[in-house]
């Protein structure tokens, strides 16, 4: 490399969690060390941003095999910036330390960063040099993207609610019917709320069944017309078992959300979708599924916001048939009542990954300890 010693890109940390957002500015410098005077032509940084979907199907064709590419892009980002121009002259920069500043504007509409198995979206500064007579010496710098989704809109505080019924058949013989309303306070949460489940399973059966919820994280990768789709757990808790003839009732049973990456919903070829999903097992038969949709956001609900606010009351929703489930959660118990024993301890074993069935398998399972009761309020609410 002859003089250069180093040539390094610097970045500011971005204004929330070392992150940046859309139509923020980008900050950095490219640093240049060199051990003796260097002649360079050029200097320019650029700034790219890109969504990459990639994957390759093969079949057989007689006793051949045949494999098939796809793969799509969608650039968000594509900047650059002379830091020494290129006028057709050399530039002699002497032996010691150079810093050359540089802001780049970030477009309005970016995609948050991601890394899946069939896709990607990405985003870097790179730098060139180049010299008279030599090979272009370049240098790369990632960034992370966090693209805001605010979940304090009328769409994202709208109730979210369903019903789903099942009949349980073996050899042909009808063993009755497995019934399940769910619902939801609204659509958005952030990572590290908790969900508060309101549901009913009823057991019309001559057997038992169990009852399960589960936050499903859906990957959708789009190229030459053809989607891939890889789903994954990423929490659950498991009810108690609803004897033959019984009926079960979720007073706000509580689903935390783990750190997780939030919805990706405006890319062309990368969709991040969530949902939250009520299993119920049923002995002998397919199992039954009802299933709610979610937006994971990044700016959390407003310590003033409730569904009861101006902004939620804009959207009238008929639960008229969910008027058995109770509106408010339990009251907290005594602590007495929750002071943990080694039978406790023993029942808070992780289940099984077959217990969810193949629709629910995931290459991590994280197991969330069921609570049966909605945490207090924070302060600002009371």
């Amino acid at each position: 490399l002859g003089c250069v010693q180093s040539l390094t890109v610097e970045l500011e940390d971005g204004r929330v969690w070392g992150a940046y957002g859309s139509g923020e500015l980008l900050h950095g410098r490219v640093q240049l060390e060199l051990r003796g005077a260097l002649r360079l032509r050029a200097l320019e940084v650029y700034a790219r941003g890109r969504a990459t979907a990639h994957w390759v199907e093969s079949r057989s064709v007689g006793l051949n095999t045949v494999y098939r590419d796809y793969t799509a892009y969608q650039t968000f980002l594509h900047r650059r910036c002379q830091l020494v121009h290129d006028n057709g002259e050399v530039t002699v920069l002497p032996a010691g330390r150079h810093e050359f500043p540089f802001t780049f504007q970030l477009p309005e509409t970016l995609a948050t960063s991601f890394e899946g198995k069939h896709g990607s979206v990405r985003y870097w500064v790179k730098a060139k040099l180049h010299r008279p007579w030599s090979t272009v010496k370049k240098v790369k710098k990632e960034f992370t993207v966090i693209e805001p989704i605010d979940i304090n809109t009328p769409a994202l505080l709208a109730p979210q609610a369903g019903a789903k019924e099942k009949l349980a058949r073996a050899w042909y013989c009808n063993r009755g019917q497995v019934s399940v309303t769910a619902k939801i306070d609204r659509k958005g949460y952030t990572p590290g709320e908790v969900i508060p489940v309101f549901a009913e399973i009823d057991n019309s059966t001559s057997r038992a069944v169990v009852p399960k919820a589960a936050i499903i994280q859906t990957q959708t990768f789009i190229a030459r017309g053809t989607k891939k789709q890889k789903s994954s757990v990423v929490t659950s808790i498991v009810g108690d078992s609803i004897a033959a003839g019984k009926r079960e009732v979720w007073h706000g049973r509580a689903l935390k959300i783990p750190p997780v990456g939030p919805s990706i919903l405006h890319c062309r070829i990368i969709q991040v979708e969530y949902s939250l999903k009520v299993c119920v097992d049923i002995p002998g038969t397919s199992k039954l599924f009802l299933e709610l949709p979610l937006v994971i956001g990044t700016i959390p609900l407003h310590p003033f916001g409730s569904r009861t606010s101006s902004v939620s009351s804009q959207y009238s929703v008929n639960l008229d048939w969910l008027s058995t489930i109770p509106e408010q959660p339990e009251a907290p118990p005594e602590y007495s009542a929750v002071v943990s024993s080694p039978e406790a301890e023993q029942s808070l074993a992780p289940p099984c990954r077959s217990e969810l069935g193949g629709v629910l398998e995931s290459p991590f399972f994280a197991y969330i300890q069921e609570f049966r009761y909605r945490p207090p309020p924070l302060y600002s609410e009371v």
